[in-house]
């Protein structure tokens, strides 16, 4: 899921990383919507609250959203920052980062929110702000990676391009094209996981409060063990093909050198 960059990547390799990374989005947006009263996976009602704030003169929310925004946006900054100068050295770290930093983001949101949130007003603005940069570091990362492919943090843009899609299969020669099939495939499976792990936020909310971002969390860290063991899993076949070969030319020699004795 993590180590393939851009082009390279298969469909296959998409699907998994947007079913997983749009279930822990739509679990986080439904959490902060439930327990903050505001979204946090997507900044386009912020653009209109921003707009509205600044009509009326609110200065100080002003700031407020714009910095909700900027750290959206400075999310998505760092993740491809680590992409694109990380990526040549090594694809897999480069990529792991990203979700490492948004992982802390929403364990520290979790931690916080369990044991000291007082549900005062600069707490909720900055918990918010947490955990926009973090859908920011997963947007960005799942975009850069997939040459755009993959966004999983809101579903605008995927709902917009199913319905493109969907106008375009009307015609036969469109539905034979394996490219838009394999492209509607990938955006309804980000659209039916992000609405599952909002869903499940929202049935397991009562029970599991704040602790709903340790589960979002540990869907990005199954993301990141998967990649990992199946480096892992490589380099054990590679060493032992490299063992295999070594011993398969040790036979040989001695097997040549018996013959040369012999003669």
């Amino acid at each position: 899921m993590l180590r393939k960059y851009s082009n390279s990547r298969s469909l296959t390799d998409n699907i998994k990383l947007g079913t997983l990374s749009a279930f822990a989005a739509g679990m986080v947006n439904i959490g902060s919507l439930l327990l903050f009263f505001a979204f946090s996976s997507n900044i386009t009602g912020h653009y209109a609250i921003l707009a509205s704030e600044i009509v009326k003169g609110n200065i100080y929310q002003v700031a407020v959203v714009f910095s909700w925004i900027a750290l959206f946006f400075f999310g998505s900054f760092i993740s491809n920052l680590f992409v694109i100068h990380i990526n040549q050295k090594n694809s897999y770290l480069a990529h792991a980062i990203p979700l490492v930093l948004e992982i802390i983001c929403l364990v520290s949101v979790g931690i916080y929110g369990e044991y000291f949130y007082k549900e005062t007003l600069a707490e909720t603005e900055i918990l918010l702000a947490l955990m926009l940069f973090a859908m920011g570091l997963q947007n960005g990362l799942t975009a850069s990676i997939s040459n755009f492919s993959v966004k999983t943090t809101h579903l605008t843009g995927t709902t917009t391009d199913l319905g493109i899609l969907f106008s375009m299969f009307t015609k036969k020669e469109f539905r034979s094209n394996e490219a838009l099939i394999g492209r509607a495939k990938l955006l309804l499976y980000i659209t039916a996981s992000y609405l599952i792990g909002a869903i499940t936020a929202g049935f397991t909310y009562v029970y599991l409060n704040f602790k709903m971002f340790y589960l979002a969390s540990l869907v990005l860290v199954v993301i990141i063990i998967y990649d990992l063991s199946k480096l892992r899993l490589k380099m054990y076949w590679h060493q032992k093909k490299i063992i295999k070969l070594n011993l398969n030319q040790v036979i040989r020699l001695q097997k040549e050198k018996q013959e040369s004795v012999a003669s």
